[in-house]
C-alpha cells in the first residue's frame, strides 16, 4: 500500500510528465548533448551488452540511450504518465525496452538479476533512500555496477508540490541533509 508521501510524489511526477523532457536538465536537446551522454554511459556500461535496470526511469531518457548502446534495458517508475511517454519514445525509436510501474524501494526482481542498476535524479525524491539502495544492491550481480546520476539540489524553499512532504524525504536538501 502506498504511503501519503508516495502518492504525492507520484502525482507530482504524473503532472510533470508532459513537460519533463523540455527541461534542460532532463531531456536530450542536441546531438552534442546526446553524444556526451552516450560517451558517459558507454564508459560506465561498457561495449559488451549488459542487462541494466533504470530505476526511476521517468520518460526513458537514460533507458533509451542505454538501449541504443546495445544493452537490454528494463525501466521502472512510480509515475504511469512518465512511463506512457517512455513507452511511446521506445516504440518510435524501435527500442525493445520493458517498462514497469513500481516502487524502486521494493523491487519484484530476483536477486542478482542485473549487470547494472542506474538511477538519474531520483534519490532525493525517495522517502527511504537507504532501502532503495539495499534493493538496487540486491538485484545487481556481485560483479555489477550501481550508478547514481545526481545533481546538487539546494532549494531555498520547498517546491509548492513538495511543501507538505519535503521533511519526509531525507535527501530533499541533498546528501548533507542526512547529517
Amino acid at each position: 500500500m502506498k504511503t501519503d508521501v508516495e502518492k504525492l510524489v507520484e502525482q507530482y511526477w504524473n503532472d510533470r510528465a508532459d513537460s519533463f523532457d523540455s527541461d534542460s536538465q532532463h531531456g536530450i536537446h542536441s546531438d552534442g548533448q546526446r553524444d556526451a551522454w552516450l560517451a558517459v554511459l558507454e564508459k560506465w556500461a561498457g561495449e559488451q551488452p549488459h542487462k541494466i535496470l533504470d530505476a526511476g526511469c521517468g520518460t526513458g531518457v537514460i533507458s533509451l540511450l542505454l538501449a541504443q548502446l546495445g544493452h537490454e534495458v528494463t525501466g521502472i517508475d512510480l509515475s504511469s504518465e512518465m512511463l506512457d511517454r517512455a513507452r511511446e519514445k521506445a516504440k518510435r525509436q524501435s527500442e525493445p525496452i520493458d517498462f514497469y510501474k513500481g516502487n524502486v524501494e521494493d523491487l519484484s526482481f530476483a536477486d542478482d538479476t542485473y549487470d547494472g542498476v542506474t538511477a538519474r535524479h531520483l534519490i532525493w525524491t525517495l522517502p527511504n533512500p537507504e532501502k532503495a539502495l539495499r534493493e538496487w544492491s540486491r538485484v545487481v550481480r556481485p560483479d555489477g555496477h550501481l550508478v547514481l546520476l545526481e545533481g546538487h539540489w539546494d532549494f531555498d524553499e520547498p517546491w509548492d508540490e513538495y511543501r507538505e512532504i519535503h521533511e519526509d524525504l531525507p535527501l530533499y536538501q541533498g546528501p548533507n541533509s542526512m547529517n
